[in-house]
């Protein structure tokens, strides 16, 4: 499978089907493994381009912390579509990789053709809020540098199953990827002009507020709820998925 080279940092992707691009991300701590039940359905009509965040998976895991931040991340999804050869794509990812999507689109604008937002939320307007939940970061990384990948083994079904090479990455991408440090993304919302899918599971409670919150800020986005699935609702509800998912993109505008 084919990788890119990032100032020294190397970076897996994998690419199945033919069609108009789709690139997703997966999750903090989770891999692109994630996506591998929705490769038929969701390759059958689109370049379907899956890749592992740096300190995840296949990608490489530096031992600096400045390899490890937001910029970064959506820098690293544009030399990925750069390799496809795909000037615009749908972006698309769950929780972190969803948030990195918003990310993506705040910076590349023109190269977003829609957002597929999962099981996501755009961040915190209140200095506190956001305190709060860089501090539950900073938590899994002194667990992960101290306990080491055996802290996945409890977390959800797509973590406690993903494939990591070591747990120091993961520990350096949770202080440098998953911390917020303003609320850039947040602000964006009003001002996005793409179709937007808002998915989240039912069973999700930590982020059905912020997606009822990004469907009401981003324009004419469109949201479903998925019942009887969590947090990986693709992995719960994989026909569910689909069926919310392939809808929307045969919708799209040419």
């Amino acid at each position: 499978m084919p990788e890119i080279n990032r100032d020294g940092v190397n970076i897996y992707y994998e690419v199945h089907g033919d069609g108009p691009p789709l690139l997703l991300t997966h999750g903090y701590s989770s891999t692109s493994a994630m996506w591998h039940g929705q490769i038929d359905a969701l390759a059958k009509d689109h370049t379907l381009i899956l890749w592992d965040m740096r300190g995840h998976g296949q990608s490489d895991y530096p031992d600096d912390a400045s390899a490890y931040s937001e910029d970064l991340t959506v820098g690293d999804m544009a030399a990925i579509l750069d390799g496809v050869g795909a000037k615009r794509a749908i972006i698309g990812g769950l929780s972190l990789g969803g948030y990195m999507s918003l990310a993506f689109y705040r910076a590349h604008p023109e190269r977003a053709r829609a957002l597929l937002i999962i099981d996501t939320g755009p961040g915190f307007r209140k200095d506190d809020a956001r305190e709060a939940w860089n501090a539950r970061a900073l938590a899994t990384a002194d667990r992960l540098d101290r306990e080491g990948l055996e802290v996945l083994k409890a977390a959800t079904r797509e973590r406690a199953t993903a494939s990591h090479r070591n747990a120091r990455g993961l520990a350096l991408a949770a202080r440098g990827m998953l911390t917020q440090r303003d609320a850039r993304v947040m602000e964006l919302l009003p001002e996005v002009k793409v179709p937007s899918l808002i998915v989240v599971g039912a069973d999700d409670t930590l982020f059905l507020a912020a997606s009822d919150y990004m469907v009401a800020k981003i324009p004419g986005a469109q949201k479903v709820v998925i019942p009887a699935a969590g947090h990986a609702v693709n992995i719960d509800q994989p026909q569910a998925f689909v069926d919310a998912v392939v809808p929307f993109l045969k919708n799209l505008p040419a």
